[in-house]
């Protein structure tokens, strides 16, 4: 039997592309890998976890690039900004503030991730072929298949997993994803260990409340490694290729919705958790959006957000080096097209779900769509790769700056309030309840800590 991400073929063949990106030297790599194709069918998985093996063990398999892109927080933050402006100085949220400003982001991030959900992983091309088919284009409103012709339903069938529950005529719930299941699941850990939690607390959570087949890509490759008896960080490193995809990113929210105005803090409990299942990039894409969120209560220009989140990630990463890409664009010149087109140049050979890319396209489209909730969300989701993701990313951003009241109806109503999920003890939970129950545990922690939470102002 063989079992996605977990195959041994296929975890070779990402990890060449993987140390190539690294900026290591794959050519006999690449010649082992055609040589194994070779090999009599029983034998080839064998010998591709050999060559994995044996990868994992070579003194060369750390790259110089290692320096630039350190994995441990302290190595991070001394890589990253130096010198970094003070954030201002902020009035507290009153409690009824700070519900309407975290339920916001738990209905942004749930409209946002519902909206790419039933085309994840079609490229941006594909997705105007489809909406031009029924007169959509551009994207205005949930995906609809009324007046979408027969051959262009056969030719791109809808997500398997959720695609048809998230059209705009069968929307009854937002229903489930690993995008919420991971906030969902943060939600527990704080309310089970508090701010205290480390990387194990999070990984105990991940076996006891997540069916495996709801993980994905390096999530899944953790999952095994810890099973194996592997703590973090070598449940994030051994043979796990997609340890810089979009996983880690994913799990940010939850971590700024509890550090509003500190995001420093934010970034921590984002490095505890990126950890378990990833490395370099893969960690300072969960870092970077966590300190957005955070800083999205008290801040709502965008672009003021980009640059103060850039400054908890190492200068010279990749990751730092897309932002900077995207900073650097002419937007106000430029339509949303010819954005995309500038972030497939620099970023187009990037997997689909790759965490720079998505980045890198997120941070895009809230620059462009300048805090217009239905254009951000929007913009995002036609700009491919990974929809959803990005969608719930961008939508949750927004709904923090703006809170619950100001979200347009249009995309929150037809949530129901509700949220389906097979993570123990969360299936049909009401959104406003988690948002309640984030806002409970933001006060506990400023109880046991005034001089966190609400009341610090944090230096960047």
């Amino acid at each position: 039997m063989i079992i996605r991400y977990l195959d041994p073929l296929e975890r070779l063949e990402f990890e060449i592309i993987q140390l190539q990106e690294e900026g290591r030297d794959v050519s006999k790599l690449r010649i082992d890998y055609k040589a194994l194709l070779k090999l009599p069918e029983t034998l080839v998985r064998q010998g591709a976890m050999s060559l994995l093996e044996k990868l994992m063990t070579h003194k060369d398999y750390i790259s110089e690039i290692c320096v630039d892109e350190p994995d441990e927080l302290d190595a991070i933050r001394n890589a990253a900004a130096q010198g970094s402006p003070t954030q201002p100085s902020h009035a507290q949220l009153n409690g009824e503030q700070l519900y309407d400003r975290i339920l916001g982001g738990w209905l942004g991030r749930s409209a946002g991730c519902l909206l790419g959900k039933p085309i994840e992983r079609y490229p941006r091309l594909v997705l105007r072929e489809m909406l031009e088919s029924n007169g959509n284009w551009p994207l205005d409103n949930y995906w609809t298949q009324h007046g979408m012709p027969v051959d262009i339903l056969k030719k791109y069938p809808w997500k398997r997993r959720g695609g048809l529950a998230s059209l705009r005529e069968n929307i009854q719930y937002m229903p489930e994803d690993d995008d919420l299941n991971y906030t969902m699941l943060n939600l527990h850990v704080f309310e089970t260990s508090a701010e205290n939690f480390q990387s194990e607390d999070v990984a105990s959570a991940w076996l006891a409340m997540l069916p495996v087949n709801e993980l994905f890509t390096a999530e899944r490759v953790a999952y095994f490694n810890i099973l194996s008896g592997l703590d973090a960080p070598e449940s994030a490193t051994y043979i796990n290729p997609f340890r810089e995809w979009i996983g880690a990113q994913i799990r940010a929210d939850f971590w700024g919705y509890v550090s509003p105005g500190n995001p420093q803090q934010a970034t921590e409990f984002a490095w505890r958790d990126a950890r378990i299942s990833h490395s370099r990039n893969g960690i300072y894409g969960e870092m970077f959006f966590a300190a957005f969120i955070a800083s999205a209560f008290y801040e709502t220009d965008i672009r003021s957000l980009v640059n103060s989140s850039l400054t908890y990630v190492p200068v010279n990463s990749r990751f730092a080096e897309a932002i900077n890409i995207i900073l650097a664009l002419p937007l106000k010149d430029m339509d949303w097209e010819q954005v995309l087109d500038k972030l497939h140049q620099h970023f187009g050979h990037y997997h689909w779900v790759h965490t720079i890319n998505n980045a890198a396209l997120t941070v895009a489209a809230l620059l462009f769509g300048e805090g217009n909730f239905e254009e951000t969300i929007c913009n995002v989701v036609m700009g491919g790769w990974d929809t959803d993701s990005n969608g719930a990313t961008a939508g949750s951003i927004l709904g923090v700056i703006k809170g619950a009241e100001e979200l347009p109806p249009k995309w929150i109503k037809p949530l129901n309030n509700c949220i389906g999920s097979s993570l123990k003890g969360f299936d049909n939970t009401k959104l406003s309840d988690l948002a309640k129950r984030t806002t409970a545990v933001i006060n506990n922690l400023k109880s046991s800590n005034p001089a966190s939470a609400l009341d610090q102002t944090d230096d960047f």
